[in-house]
């Protein structure tokens, strides 16, 4: 199996654990585990690893982030700048090209509810000095950068933001963010901010006066609009107003689970139409299927690719699992009232404790394409889905 370099490095090895941050309790091998193992054929083994080895693939959306091993640890590992990123996961993931918001969503170093603006530029900052410690992974600035990364054996990072509630009402804080190298942002999350509304939203108003500038001003610089999280609404006036085509970076459809998180058939045709990238989420509890709404497993979730290539074509989809290390839904529960994600899940159901297929980078990206192969995909439609649709977007957007 191909891997990428990896020379030993763990997060903050310059430092001393218990001088210079808290060390808490990680999980350990057991957070690279396989939950389910799709068996190929021989000759769909060959597909497999050459599609490792020569074609890019791109991630919307995971995280080399580590979740510590015990709950009740959650929140103070957040409240302080050391949290671990898993080089060596991301490593043997098969990703080349990666969009990582670095957890800003939950940095609470200054503030109790998160997406402020001192914390996610110390978040930033604080990843991009490990960042720099390494030779596992590199901070992408500019097309070229993601092509770079499958002929040195690396993972490009698009730096990308979860939301622009940072911006509060400081347009020139996009330029601020471009130089800092952000190449990616969410207009919201699930609650309203200053440039429109969240999906979780009884009354969606739409996109801002302020918002309007925002998206002119993400246009101008060369930056990814992401509306994963916007209501209904608000994602049309993105749509619409964006001169270039806008991402949906992790999400699903609305016809295969009915709930706020997931997309309109309205919306996923006009992103679609305006020469979008629909990415398929895996977070646990999020991508669920009607069919069996009590089980989420990479099944449920590759039903909302199907649908997808149904609904806008095999040219506007692609994959952002939303994947991290450790228990991704002892994170939700610890952040669910500050970020209003059981809001957003909608339809009751019976609460999945991970994706079944689809735990962690380790094994996400390389299950989805060996399910792929196994549905007897063309080689072509598995290449755009896997990497080369979002690439042939990126190339307009970025510098």
């Amino acid at each position: 199996m191909n891997g990428k370099n990896f020379n030993g490095y763990h997060s903050f090895q310059y430092l001393t654990p218990g001088k210079h941050y808290k060390p808490f309790q990680l999980p350990q091998l057991e957070r690279y585990r396989q939950t389910e193992e799709i068996k190929l054929r021989e000759d769909q083994e060959k597909i497999f690893e050459t599609l490792l080895k020569y074609y890019p693939i791109v991630s919307l959306r995971d995280h080399g982030f580590v979740v510590p091993k015990n709950q009740e640890d959650i929140i103070p590992y957040c409240r302080q700048l050391h949290t671990v990123y898993d080089y060596e996961g991301l490593a043997i993931s098969g990703v080349d090209v990666l969009f990582d918001n670095f957890m800003d969503g939950i940095s609470i170093l200054t503030s109790t509810n998160g997406l402020k603006w001192d914390d996610v530029i110390l978040t930033l900052g604080i990843r991009y000095c490990d960042i720099a410690k390494q030779n596992t992974v590199y901070i992408a600035k500019n097309y070229h950068d993601l092509i770079e990364a499958k002929r040195t054996n690396r993972i490009a990072i698009i730096p990308s933001l979860e939301a622009a509630s940072i911006l509060e009402n400081e347009l020139d804080r996009v330029d601020v963010l471009y130089g800092l190298g952000i190449r990616c942002m969410g207009i919201t999350y699930n609650e309203a901010n200053t440039l429109g509304a969240g999906l979780i939203e009884k009354r969606d108003s739409g996109l801002t006066k302020f918002g309007c500038k925002v998206v002119e001003r993400m246009n101008r610089l060369g930056m990814v609009i992401d509306i994963s999280h916007c209501g209904d609404q608000t994602s049309l006036d993105v749509i619409y107003a964006s001169e270039t085509p806008v991402f949906i970076t992790h999400a699903g459809a609305r016809g295969v689970w009915n709930s706020p998180r997931m997309k309109s058939d309205e919306v996923l045709k006009a992103c679609a139409d305006k020469g979008g990238i629909i990415g398929v989420c895996a977070a646990p509890n999020t991508t669920l299927s009607a069919k069996n709404p009590n089980e989420h497993t990479i099944e449920s979730v590759m039903e909302h690719l199907e649908y997808l290539i149904d609904l806008v074509g095999i040219d506007h989809v692609g994959l952002g699992p939303d994947t991290f290390f450790g228990d991704h839904v002892g994170l939700q529960h610890a952040f669910d009232d500050m970020l209003s994600l059981s809001e957003s899940h909608g339809e009751r159901f019976e609460e999945s404790a991970f994706v079944k297929g689809l735990e962690n980078p380790a094994e996400a990206m390389k299950n989805m394409i060996k399910w792929m192969i196994k549905h007897d995909y063309r080689i072509l439609d598995i290449q755009k889905i896997i990497g080369d649709n979002a690439l042939r977007v990126l190339k307009g957007i970025l510098p």
